[in-house]
């Protein structure tokens, strides 16, 4: 049912993901050095959350904002689409591209990657939470995307990026190809979110085939006190 993907954080530490979770029976979290993301139940149960959260650190609420407890405060919203997979991926675009799968030794070199494009939602140790495929040009790191929020039948691509200098070649088309037909070869639906800003990715999902389920909003909140 779609509808677990209204709470993905939660849907996914209490399935596909439990090993990584953190927290009670109404409220988890990621492990801190896999992902900065939690997730509750009810709004009103955020606070069972925070015994598992250090003082001075930044996390992320996806979906509906609670009320926060007194000792969290609020640092920006991230309005995103939450897009869906076509059931029909021959939209997609053929591999032409020798594209690599990306393992342990990598981990540092996805980290600045991914960091150096959009920071602040991946940790070097995300990379455990699915798997993930690259591209290397002239022996570096140019390309990759990968599998981070994973639900019983979904699973979110997610680090879809590019180096500078490499972009406008298809690498990134051809990657979320990959991660989409093996998702779907193992029976599981694709999903994704971009932010509302990103037009340019927006128009190339839609081109994809990929349909807006809902939009959905990423909230940087950090603990300011014990």
């Amino acid at each position: 049912m779609e509808s677990v993907l209204d709470n993905p954080v939660w849907s996914a530490l209490n399935t596909a993901q439990a090993g990584f979770a953190l927290g009670t029976d109404r409220a988890k979290r990621y492990k801190p050095e896999v992902l900065p993301f939690v997730g509750f139940a009810l709004e009103a149960e955020a606070l069972l959350v925070d015994p598992f959260i250090t003082t001075g650190e930044n996390f992320y609420i996806v979906g509906r904002l609670p009320r926060l407890p007194e000792n969290w405060t609020l640092e920006f919203e991230l309005p995103c689409a939450q897009l869906l997979a076509p059931e029909d991926l021959r939209a997609l675009p053929p591999i032409t591209e020798e594209l690599i799968t990306l393992r342990e030794e990598d981990k540092e070199e996805m980290y600045r990657l991914i960091t150096g494009v959009q920071p602040g939602y991946y940790h070097p140790d995300t990379r455990q939470l699915g798997n993930y495929y690259g591209l290397r040009k002239e022996g570096k790191l140019v390309a990759m995307a990968g599998e981070r929020i994973r639900i019983s039948g979904f699973s979110e691509i997610s680090a879809v990026c590019t180096l500078p200098g490499y972009t406008g070649r298809g690498y990134a088309q051809q990657l979320m190809a990959r991660v989409c037909n093996r998702q779907a070869a193992a029976g599981v639906r694709s999903f994704l979110h971009v932010s509302k800003a990103n037009e340019r990715a927006l128009r190339l999902y839609e081109h994809l085939g990929f349909r807006h389920r809902r939009d959905i909003s990423f909230w940087r909140i950090k603990k300011i006190s014990g």
